[in-house]
């Protein structure tokens, strides 16, 4: 690529024009010709800009008066400043075009939308110069102050349009209200080549040919639409870029990426990079979005995280499956403007007034009237999160009161290793230092892959005490899962064992690579290894000060700042990041501990990936047993029972996937073994609720202990709780659903009710037999969700009716109720709601009433047919199994349909139900309702 920006060369110049008026969703009442005083090179001439204004629309609904004789709309709240990239135009910001006049018809705050087409793009002029970033971003300064904006302006931006924006907003501040980001990049890493496309397109020999010549780039950048856009929107972005002369701008535009120190637009992107940190580390930092398309081959999650650190306190949303047309593939402009109503204050000011000549026609000015906002002040910005303010016990706090004691700490059963207090403690503080030593600091991002054990807990202590913000996604939501959660958290290091390390250097997962082991220099090298963990904690021994215990770290973290990311299994959609505080993490120690009454003394084994790594957080001795956590279908009861003997532990918490094959293996325990499991008296499982049957089969097993099970989440992981006699009294109770127990400490459960159309509308109560959401309250309920903003919102309940300690509400998903008792009830999950005509219905109670068929095993109910009129069918796997799937025989249709309360449509078997990859047990409602209502329809029976 060429060291300097792209000429014009042969294009012709051409002046402003205005689009075609049937282009589809755009009025073209939005479009006019602004004519602007060149600026830099452009100085002494005028160039004429095509751009969306929405100002005449907002006059109009100012003006139109109601029956009262009133005026309709509501006050201009500011303008948001929308810039395209390559090789879109205006038409890009139609959707928050419209979607602002909706509102602002509706009486929300009112948004000028201002969308240009920049110089050489669009219906814009083509001018036959150079055009820099450095020019581009004075042009638009040249054009808002032909407009006269005077704030408060938000700008949105996307691909190059979100530099030239930003350029714009560092140099505006005055002005600047807010930001909006679609996928783009304001800094490229030195030593890393800038994206494949972006290389074959700036290609010598290519560039021409690929961008001007032939509408090639055009092409391939439309079919990045993901779902594909419709042909007459296609059409649309194509309509400027008809001919060779009016693509030039693509190309100078590709030819004006710098890739590196020596191109001329270089120094400009970097002023604009450091400005944006400049915004981003102010007092008050301004308002920020990102909304992004983590599958964009362009500007992927390398550009996101970098525009994170510049802005770490922007709200960010990455939409799954989206690409880099992120605004034609995902509903952004209401993201943008819900986002504004609740980051921005609208200023008193005047309504819009009308330019000269009628509202809405498509006309040209040299200077326009004011734009209707009369106050210079930006919105509200939002403060910067208060950091270490919350009083709190640190989680390695046990870990630290034991670092002299020689009693074992942790027991790793699968490999034979145990550690005790003081060398874990050791352990973990070397690599602490090791890991501050080599540049880690607090806030970055370190993944673990790593095998429950000693080396996992010593790891992840060490990241905890330096601030390093741990990420934990388990395997066994596969490689695809992995490398979803791995890359969406983008983390700054994996540390890992050989088998993560090979699969994060195959499929391209970021971040610096740390070896469990000590690796050959040949493998090392081949997988991206930087160094060890042995290497790292012997560097932070040698370089420890001799007038102290061990090696020198940094201040400890407070607890308001991050300390993990946690996802969850992936069995509702793609797995979420979930971001936990120190002090969310430190109460939901307390919160176990409590309420299982947990001593030094007491013993933990855990073949549960989440509770896997409390033990050292207790002062409690743990074990993992020997299995395969990303399968927990592979735990025996041999084994388990190995783990309680190992650790004399007195607490057993195994995942429900785990309890099914412990159980069936249970026929090869010893009499050593029965007596092991003897000495346990608290069992525990959470996940997915267990039955009666299940529950008494363990107690038979562990005969002195109380069987638990926990209703929690990846969000909570700790809500209610109930022991096997509870189960047993609930069994006489004639609600429907699986009783969970009641809240546990200081945690709240209510329940938001459904309407008639299935969804959680209603005011949240604890008023018993109301069938709705639940929702949760609790000291350890997750801080927020990682870039999910959007989703973030959606399972957030407002607090003022809910005023609490806790303060914060997370809606569950999950579908229940309460009783008299208080006691909680789980029905399914709000996505499984069967919407039929005579109402919602829930289907755990009628799987219940299906189960209790001697045939049976194990029953899921799922709807077919359209929303409204949906039909209950039953999908059962049989004992013995089926051998296919298939419509049930007569006897076992009618049976099951003879055990129901709900009528049934239809009976089908299958061999297996379909369930969720972590626990093996959460069965797959939505895609069982799928391949029920095409088998139905008579589509050939393969497997759900």
């Amino acid at each position: 690529m060429s060291a300097g920006p792209a000429r014009a060369g042969s294009a012709t110049a051409a002046a402003a024009s205005l689009p075609p008026r049937d282009l589809p969703e755009l009025d073209p009442a939005w479009s006019r010709i602004v004519r602007v005083p060149g600026v830099g090179r452009d100085a002494g001439t005028t160039r004429e800009w095509h751009c969306l204004d929405t100002a005449d629309a907002l006059a109009q609904l100012r003006g139109q008066g109601g029956p009262d004789g009133s005026g309709a709309g509501a006050p201009v709240a500011g303008t948001i400043l929308a810039v395209h990239g390559n090789p879109t135009w205006s038409y890009l910001w139609r959707r928050v075009a419209a979607e602002s006049l909706r509102r602002a018809a509706a009486g929300e705050p009112a948004w000028r939308v201002v969308a240009v087409d920049q110089l050489e793009m669009g219906y814009s002029e083509r001018t036959g110069s150079a055009r820099p970033l450095a020019q581009r971003v004075q042009d638009l300064g040249a054009l808002t102050d032909a407009l006269a904006l005077s704030g408060p302006v938000v700008t949105l931006g996307h691909d190059w349009g979100g530099v030239v924006s930003l350029g714009w907003a560092v140099d505006h501040p005055e002005q600047l209200a807010g930001i909006a980001l679609l996928n783009t990049a304001v800094h490229h890493p030195g030593g890393v080549p800038i994206p494949a496309p972006l290389r074959l397109a700036g290609a010598r020999g290519v560039l021409a040919a690929s961008t001007m010549q032939t509408s090639a780039f055009l092409d391939t950048t439309l079919a990045l639409a993901s779902p594909s856009l419709d042909p007459t929107v296609r059409a649309a972005y194509r309509a400027p870029y008809r001919s060779a002369g009016r693509r030039a701008g693509i190309g100078a535009f590709v030819a004006d990426i710098p890739v590196d120190e020596r191109h001329e637009s270089f120094a400009e992107l970097t002023r604009i990079s450091e400005g944006v940190a400049a915004l981003g580390r102010a007092e008050q930092p301004v308002p920020a979005l990102m909304l992004w398309g983590p599958n964009d081959p362009v500007f992927g999650d390398r550009y996101l995280d970098d525009l994170v650190d510049r802005l770490p306190h922007a709200a960010v949303h990455r939409f799954e499956g989206a690409s880099h047309l992120v605004a034609e593939d995902r509903p952004y402009a209401p993201a943008i403007l819900d986002w504004l109503r609740l980051s921005a204050t609208p200023p008193a000011a005047p309504p819009v007034e009308e330019r000269a000549g009628s509202a809405g026609a498509r006309h040209e000015t040299t200077a326009p009237p004011h734009d209707g906002v009369e106050t210079p002040a930006p919105a509200a910005r939002s403060p910067r999160p208060a950091e270490g303010a919350t009083p709190f016990t640190p989680l390695w706090h046990r870990l630290d009161a034991r670092a002299a004691d020689s009693d074992v700490a942790v027991i790793d059963m699968a490999r034979g290793r145990s550690v005790s207090w003081r060398q874990l403690a050791a352990q973990s503080e070397r690599i602490a230092a090791g890991l501050h030593r080599m540049g880690v600091r607090r806030g970055d991002r370190v993944s673990l892959l790593l095998q429950p054990g000693p080396t996992l807990t010593a790891v992840l202590y060490a990241c905890l005490r330096i601030g390093a913000v741990v990420v934990v996604a388990d395997a066994g939501l596969g490689v695809k899962g992995l490398t979803r959660a791995v890359r969406g958290s983008w983390p700054d290091l994996i540390i890992g064992e050989r088998l993560g390390l090979t699969a994060a250097r195959a499929l391209g997962w970021p971040g610096t690579r740390i070896s469990a082991e000590r690796l050959p220099r040949v493998a090392a090298a081949a997988l991206g290894v930087t160094t060890s963990l042995h290497d790292l904690a012997a560097s932070a021994s040698a370089s420890a000060a001799p007038a102290t215990r061990g090696p020198q770290l940094p201040a400890e973290p407070g607890a308001d700042d991050t300390a993990a990311i946690l996802f969850t299994s992936g069995s509702t959609g793609p797995a979420k990041g979930v971001v936990y505080t120190h002090g969310q993490l430190s109460a939901l120690r307390d919160v176990l501990g409590d309420h299982l009454g947990i001593t030094a003394e007491t013993g933990l084994v855990t073949g549960f990936a989440p509770f896997a790594l409390l033990g050292p957080a207790l002062g409690t001795r743990s074990a993992t047993p020997a299995m395969d956590v990303s399968s927990p279908r592979t735990l025996t009861a041999t084994a388990v029972a190995a783990a309680v003997r190992a650790s004399a532990a007195g607490i057993v918490f195994l995942s429900p996937a785990a309890i099914l094959n412990v159980v069936a293996t249970a026929d090869a325990l010893t009499s050593d073994d029965r007596a092991a499991l003897g000495g346990v008296r608290t069992f525990l499982s959470t996940g997915a609720p267990i039955s009666e049957a299940m529950l008494t089969a363990v107690a038979e097993l562990m005969p002195n202990a109380t069987p638990h099970t926990p209703y929690g989440m990846t969000e909570c992981l700790l809500v209610a709780d109930i022991t096997l006699g509870g189960v047993r009294e609930a069994a006489a109770s004639p609600d429907g659903g699986v009783c969970v127990g009641t809240s546990i400490g200081s945690n709240r459960v209510l329940v938001s009710a459904l309407d008639a159309d299935g969804r959680a509308t209603g005011e949240p109560s604890a008023s018993p037999g109301v069938l709705g959401e639940v929702i949760v309250s609790a000291p350890h309920l997750k801080a927020h969700y990682d870039r999910l903003h959007l989703t973030d919102r959606e399972a957030t309940r407002d607090t003022e009716p809910l005023a609490t300690p806790a303060s914060r509400w997370h809606r569950t998903g999950d579908l229940g109720h309460l009783d008299a008792e208080g006691r909680v009830w789980i029905e399914g999950r709000i996505q499984h709601v069967i919407v039929t005509a005579d109402g919602p219905i829930a289907p755990v109670e009628t799987e219940q009433q299906v189960e209790s068929t001697d045939a049976v095993r194990r029953a899921a109910v799922v709807g077919v047919g359209p929303h409204g009129l949906r039909q209950a069918v039953a999908v059962v796997e049989t004992t013995p199994r089926a051998a296919r799937p298939g419509l049930a025989d007569p006897q076992l249709t009618a049976d099951v349909r003879a055990a129901s309360a709900l009528p049934l449509a239809a009976v089908l078997v299958v061999p297996q139900l379909p369930t969720d990859v972590r626990h093996n047990s959460k069965i797959d409602r939505s895609r069982l309702s799928a391949w029920a209502e095409r088998s139905l329809a008579g589509s050939r029976m393969t497997a759900p």
